[in-house]
């Protein structure tokens, strides 16, 4: 049974067998071609049993396997690597078909390659991954056909895999590494000039060349006889809250992601940048309701804590109400802590709805609202018109865009810093706007 199983003809062997059935036609009319052609069909079942014999004369021609990390990263390059050795004493060629999730929806998933005799090789592909959740992988399919290759024997390899695809995690490990080589303006992040001295001071030193001289400790100077300085370091233990609007308005695709993934993800770094400064980072989500509240805390479990929390969020895009946010905000939060809020509102009428809740949480906290431009009306106003249709549609997507504009300065009028982004510059954006007020003193 498991003969019938792995055995497959190969495209050569049909080829053959139709030049021969061709053979035995023309036959008819020309006598020698018969001849041929059964020389050639004893041929061919002699090769075939040849090649049969070949690959099935061991018990394990080939070995394989599949390997990935425990759990992927949503919106980013995963890699995913597949593992050859070939034990056969000859050179195979391979046909690969990996039973990937069917969340990618990809059909034709196949790899075409060569192994020596006695030989290794390793495969690696990349997905990309659009949705949080847990992705089935199928059985990995190797086709193995030798020299002759009338036949191909096939083997099955690493049988039902299951992976969760978390948030991006790899984008977070990316901030943090360049956080630490302070390589962060290779991807965006601004260099902050620090402003006044609302640092909390941290010991006296010599003075060096590049002290600022107005951090001068006159009285210690006189005591050691040499110009020492007061040394600063920035306030520690400030409060950052990650808010994420589940709502209907974060359902908009980009680049086959919704917003509110992009601002999961996002989440996900400015809380691990917000620890690595020595603040307390904490998460709220909500649409309808508020769902999740995570205290703000440090450390590597509140990190753990906020990737898992930010894993298992679902929703099912209902109208967000504000009024609750700011209720819960106003009895859970009681110390000044920077809100970070995702959010996004097409058009004025519709912010004015939830401002009186903005401004009042802005009472109390530094809030940021993060909205996001809408990238297709970009393109479209970008673009050339030709016809009536086409200043038609420009036209209402600058009515869209100014209506953006209008929104950030509405915002702005009433104390709330408001941050207008690109749902790809949304992390940049947003680590730029902390480090900004961090630099300041805030919060």
């Amino acid at each position: 049974m498991r003969f019938i199983t792995s055995f497959y003809l190969n495209y050569r062997f049909f080829a053959i067998l139709t030049g021969i059935i061709l053979l035995f036609v023309l036959g008819f009319m020309v006598e020698m071609l018969v001849i041929i052609a059964k020389i050639s069909l004893l041929v061919l079942i002699f090769l075939l049993l040849i090649d049969v014999l070949l690959l099935y004369g061991v018990k394990r021609g080939l070995k394989g396997a599949r390997s990935a990390n425990e759990k992927l990263s949503n919106g980013d390059e995963n890699k995913i690597l597949i593992h050859l050795n070939n034990l056969y004493n000859f050179s195979v060629n391979l046909r690969i078909i990996d039973e990937i999730p069917h969340q990618f929806q990809i059909r034709n998933f196949l790899f075409e390659t060569m192994i020596d005799s006695a030989n290794k090789k390793s495969i690696q592909y990349t997905l990309r991954p659009v949705k949080r959740g847990e992705y089935k992988f199928g059985a990995l399919n190797v086709y193995v056909s030798g020299k002759i290759g009338l036949v191909a024997r096939r083997y099955r390899f690493a049988q039902h895999q299951v992976i969760p695809v978390y948030p991006s995690y790899l984008q977070m490990r990316k901030y943090e590494l360049l956080a630490i080589s302070n390589r962060l303006t290779e991807v965006g992040i601004k260099k902050i000039r620090r402003i006044g001295h609302n640092q909390e001071f941290e010991q006296i030193k010599e003075y060096v060349q590049g002290d600022d001289i107005r951090t001068i400790n006159w009285k210690a100077t006189a005591r050691r006889n040499t110009l020492m300085v007061n040394h600063y370091q920035d306030e520690k233990s400030q409060q950052v809250y990650c808010v994420v609007d589940k709502g209907r308005v974060m359902k908009m695709p980009f680049e086959k992601m919704s917003l509110l993934d992009y601002a999961i993800n996002a989440s996900l770094v400015i809380s691990n940048i917000a620890m690595n400064k020595d603040d307390k980072a904490g998460l709220i989500t909500f649409n309808h309701q508020v769902e999740t509240i995570l205290p703000a805390r440090r450390g590597p479990s509140q990190m753990q804590s906020i990737l898992e929390v930010l894993y298992k969020q679902k929703t099912a895009y209902k109208e967000s109400n504000f009024e609750k946010l700011y209720v819960t905000l106003k009895s859970k939060i009681n110390h000044r802590s920077l809100i970070i809020l995702y959010t996004n509102f097409e058009s004025e009428s519709a912010l004015q709805r939830q401002l009186p809740y903005l401004k009042a949480i802005a009472s109390n906290h530094l809030l940021l609202v993060v909205l996001f431009k809408n990238t297709e009306l970009q393109t479209l106003l970008d673009t050339t018109t030709y016809s009536t249709e086409e200043v038609y549609l420009k036209t209402i997507a600058e009515k869209f865009d100014f209506d953006k504009r209008l929104i950030i300065k509405e915002l702005r009028k009433y104390g709330v810093h408001a941050v207008l982004t690109t749902p790809q510059t949304l992390t940049v954006d947003t680590i730029n706007k902390y480090l900004e007020f961090k630099s300041r003193g805030v919060i």
